[in-house]
This record gives structure tokens, C-alpha cells and sequence, in this order.
């Protein structure tokens, strides 16, 4: 079974190591296991694949997943996959408010830059998918944060675009809240800027959140914060005009305030003064992530998943394809235009509502580096009673596009051939998945790329993009000054023609961005320090 939202089922058992005030946690989950070529393929809903720092060494490790092969869980994919943890109780684990550091028997502070750094490496060297490509010479007291050696050590595979600053450290803490509960603050806009003339606009706002309140929603544009124009804050800083203007956004804290000066669709401005406050990501927007358009008396399932990383996606997406089902729908757009992945299990989910006509096939494999191959999985299609036969597929994305929802219809392309579109532009490029490796007392959680996945055709490595792989494209605008789930809306309106057989321009292969009119180009806003949610969910703010 797979958790619902805020869920975890787990056993009654729980190994756990200890060593050097550091525990480790393999919490063991229910889910349906299957066997391929005689070994026990491991899949797991919500969980990390949890290295021990310290002297426990690869042989504790290695003991432990003869017990746990099928519980330990197939790792997280997003820009970046993730996962709930359960935390370690017990002496060792730091605490959250003042006493000493948490020290190893000898005394030495076990969260200080340079034992943090030592940790990240000896992880790195035992799970990166590329050990070819990790630049061990590195040194270390040249870099005065865990991140920036992190950069350092895996810059060789980021030249060759094989991690694109997919590897880094992030809070325990934090990626669990936005998990389990879409935990966020802030004023709950996504933003785009344009990089030729330096404007911003709000591309999709978040209907519990506090901007789309003050009547801020897709296609407003942001035209000064706190007096000072959007322009001025760009032209301050020509190098980086993207995180000048985040920067004057403010933290990502509650009770954080901003007079945003805005300018609406039809002309007129306005300044309102929004207050950053906490609020739950909705995956599926009420208003437009599930909508069943009419395409010349042919009904099509539209759905807009923001995200595959909150665990209610699973729910929602149930929800909307037991009407589609309903319906008798076999035609299905998923857009993704802004969907920077998440969750393998919400993927499998996805591709389980639409594959009725295909449980016990494969999904997709997970492969490792060949030294952690036992580790290698396979998902076969699932049954579920609200699944759909989805006979013709259009995929919305853009270059905010990536990971598990270019996973989703890299799996669909062996079945559906040409009856499987990318409409939009090129996608990210991101075909590896990155597990949790995490150090409890030190509240950090390394996600380190650690493996890549494939669909039944052995197809995967689109690093440049899944219009390099798609049997079909057909070029198309982010039209944002037309609402998302409208048929009149460019992108829409295009994987409507792609599904009824009307011609399309296709996208230049292999090219990012690339949209049908010679439009300025767009990127998704991103601060030079993001959240966990601003990492996962590309441009929120």
C-alpha cells in the first residue's frame, strides 16, 4: 500500500546504528515487493536510503540491506526525490535549542565544517553514480561552505552535464515538513523573468497563500519591491539580475513583508503590501489541476501537476482520474511546465492511473553504479481501480521540466510510440535520481546522485532534454497571460491539435527553450540560497 497524506506505514521493525553521536535509521515500510531474475526488487514509499557516518564502515551497511533488500526503499527522484525520516532518538542526536555540540568519543565536534566535509566525501565515494567523475584532489579548506566543496568535488560530471548542481545538502528538517505536510512560507507565487528586457512576472499563485489574496495570480507582473523598480534592482547587479531580485524579496519566513508595486493584464497598477506566512503546497490546483476539456466532441483529461513531492499528490491524482475513468477518457495531457519532479512513488502512482491496459509491465528500472548493482529495481505497472487505458499521451513542459515528470512519459514512449507528444519546449534533461544519505546530528541530509533510471526499451540517458528522445514534438508558448486548464491557452491548445492529428512545428532537438513564435526568453526565478521548497518547486517565492 502506498501512505496517503501525512502516513507512514511502517513494521514493527527498525534497525538502527550508532556510532560517533550519529545514528542510522532503515525504517522498514509495507509495499507490494516483486521478484525479477530471482532477486526481490525494493521499492519504498517515503523513505531514505540512510548512510552511517562514523567507523560503522561498508560491512554494517552491508549487513543490514541482506535484511532490509526489500524494504529499503528505490531512492528518491526529483530535482530531487525525497523522503520522510523517521528521526533517531536516544543520545547523539543534537538538539534544537543551545547546549554543546554534539561531539564523537574523542571530543571532536562532529558538525564542524571540516568533519561535515569529511562525511560528505566518504558518502560520495561510496554511492555517486559517476566515480569516475568526482574530483577527489579537491581541497577542502578552500571552500568555507559544505556546498561549495560539494561543487568542487563534483564539477568533472557537471562539465559533462551529468549533475547540474543535482548534489548537494539540505536540512533534514525542512525536506520532511514539505514532504509529509507541503510545508512552506512565503507569499506563494511562482515567478518567471524575462532576460532580455528584466521583468517579472507571476506565472501561478497558490490559492491558500497570501499574494493571491491581494488579487496577485498568472500574469500579473511585478514592477517594483518596496519602492524600488523590478529594472533598477536588475540593472544594480547586470552579473546576476535573477538574484538581485530575489534577494530583495526577502527571506522565506513568515511575517516577512513587501509592498509589491504590480501591474494586471489589462494595464493597470496597483501596490499592495503581502506578508509572507506558512501554507501547505497543493499539488493539484482546485482550480485547474484536473479539468476534462472538449476537443471537437472528444473529452480529454487535463491534468496540472505543480509537483511530485508533496505526498497528497497520490490522492489528488486518484481523485481526478476517477472521474476521467468515469468519463470512459483515453486521451490525457499532463502538464508539466513548471513540475522540477519529486517523488519516484507519486511518478509510479501517475503512471499506474494510466495504465490500465498494462499492469505487470515494466515502468521503469533504477540502475546504480556497478559496485551498489544489488541495489538495482524494477517497477512493474500496478492495478488500481481508479486507472485509465490512456491511448494518446501530450506532455506540456518546459525547461523547468525535470526528473520525475520527464521520468513519467519516458516510460510511456515504448508503449505509445507517435501516440506520445512534448508539447511546449525542451525539457531540463535530468535522467539520474539522488537518494537521502543523512547525518541526524547535524540536521543534514546529502542528496547525492546515485543512480539513473530507464524505461522497458533501456532508454534514458536524455541529458539533454526529452526532445531528443520523443518520438513526437510540437512547439508551443507559455502563454501566462491566458489562465492554466484554458484550452485558448498556446500550450493547450497546441497538445489539443497534437491529440486531434492536427500538423504542429516541431521542437528543435535537443535545444532548451525553444518555443513557436520568436518570444523573449523566460527562466524560472531562482534565489542564489534556496529553501528546500525552492528546490524542489522551481521559482517560488
Amino acid at each position: 500500500m502506498r501512505p496517503t497524506k501525512g502516513q507512514l506505514r511502517h513494521t514493527a521493525g527498525r534497525k538502527t546504528i550508532r556510532g560517533h553521536g550519529i545514528c542510522t535509521v532503515f525504517p522498514t515500510h509495507e509495499r507490494k515487493i516483486t521478484r525479477r531474475k530471482g532477486k526481490f526488487r525494493w521499492s519504498l514509499d517515503n523513505a531514505s536510503l540512510i548512510a552511517h557516518a562514523g567507523q560503522t564502515g561498508s560491512h554494517n551497511l552491508s549487513s543490514q540491506r541482506r535484511s532490509s533488500r526489500m524494504t529499503m526503499g528505490r531512492a528518491i527522484l526529483s530535482t530531487v526525490l525525497a523522503v520522510s525520516l523517521a528521526a533517531c532518538g536516544g543520545g547523539g542526536s543534537s538538539g534544537g535549542g543551545g547546549g554543546n555540540p554534539p561531539t564523537s568519543g574523542g571530543g571532536q565536534d562532529i558538525c564542524s565544517l571540516d568533519a561535515r566535509q569529511d562525511w560528505v566525501l566518504s558518502q560520495i565515494n561510496e554511492w555517486y553514480l559517476f566515480p569516475n567523475l568526482v574530483d577527489t584532489s579537491v581541497a577542502k579548506s578552500a571552500h568555507s561552505s559544505v556546498q561549495s566543496y560539494i561543487n568542487a568535488l563534483v564539477a568533472p560530471a557537471r562539465a559533462q552535464d551529468r549533475d547540474r548542481f543535482f548534489t548537494y545538502i539540505t536540512s533534514i528538517q525542512e525536506e520532511t515538513d514539505l514532504i509529509q505536510n507541503g510545508s512552506n512560507a512565503g507569499f506563494g507565487i511562482r515567478l518567471v523573468y524575462d532576460t532580455d528586457a528584466r521583468r517579472v512576472f507571476v506565472v501561478e499563485a497558490f490559492e491558500n497563500a497570501p499574494a493571491f489574496g491581494q488579487n496577485i495570480d498568472r500574469g500579473t507582473e511585478i514592477i517594483s519591491i518596496d519602492g524600488q523598480s523590478v529594472a533598477g534592482i536588475m540593472a544594480g547587479n547586470p552579473a546576476n539580475p535573477a538574484g538581485a531580485v530575489s534577494a530583495a524579496f526577502g527571506p522565506s519566513d513568515p511575517g516577512v513583508s513587501r509592498d509589491l508595486g504590480i501591474r494586471q493584464p489589462d494595464g493597470s497598477e496597483t501596490t499592495v503590501t503581502v506578508v509572507k506566512e506558512e501554507f501547505s503546497l497543493d499539488p493539484l490546483s482546485d482550480r485547474y489541476g484536473s479539468v476534462i476539456l472538449d476537443n471537437g466532441g472528444t473529452k480529454v483529461g487535463y491534468i496540472n501537476l505543480r509537483t511530485f513531492i508533496v505526498s497528497d499528490a497520490s490522492r489528488q491524482l486518484r481523485d481526478a482520474f476517477a472521474v476521467f475513468r468515469q468519463q470512459g477518457i483515453d486521451e490525457v495531457i499532463l502538464d508539466f511546465r513548471y513540475n522540477g519532479g519529486g517523488l519516484v512513488s507519486v511518478a509510479e502512482l501517475l503512471g499506474d492511473l494510466m495504465a490500465a491496459d498494462k499492469v505487470g509491465s515494466e515502468f521503469s528500472s533504477t540502475i546504480f553504479r556497478d559496485s551498489k548493482s544489488a541495489e538495482n529495481s524494477t517497477y512493474n505497472f500496478q492495478q488500481e481501480t481508479q486507472a485509465i487505458a490512456a491511448m494518446k499521451i501530450a506532455v506540456i513542459g518546459t525547461d523547468g521540466t525535470a526528473s520525475a515528470s520527464e521520468l513519467v512519459p519516458n516510460a510511456f514512449i515504448p508503449y505509445l510510440g507517435d501516440n506520445i507528444a512534448l508539447i511546449g519546449s525542451n525539457t531540463f534533461g535530468k535522467p539520474v535520481g539522488q537518494i537521502a544519505l543523512d547525518r541526524s546530528a547535524c540536521d543534514d541530509r546529502l542528496r547525492v546522485v546515485a543512480f539513473r533510471s530507464v524505461n522497458v526499451a533501456d532508454q534514458g540517458d536524455y541529458y539533454s532534454g526529452l526532445a531528443s528522445v520523443m518520438p513526437r514534438t510540437c512547439a508551443a508558448a507559455d502563454d501566462f497571460l491566458v489562465p492554466l486548464g484554458d484550452p485558448r491557452e498556446a500550450s493547450i491548445a497546441t497538445a489539443l491539435d497534437y491529440l486531434a492529428g492536427r500538423s504542429c512545428t516541431a521542437i528543435g532537438a535537443a535545444q532548451k527553450g525553444v518555443t513557436a513564435q520568436a518570444l523573449p526568453q523566460r527562466e524560472l526565478l531562482m534565489p542564489d540560497a534556496p529553501t528546500a521548497a525552492q528546490l524542489r518547486i522551481p521559482g517560488i517565492f
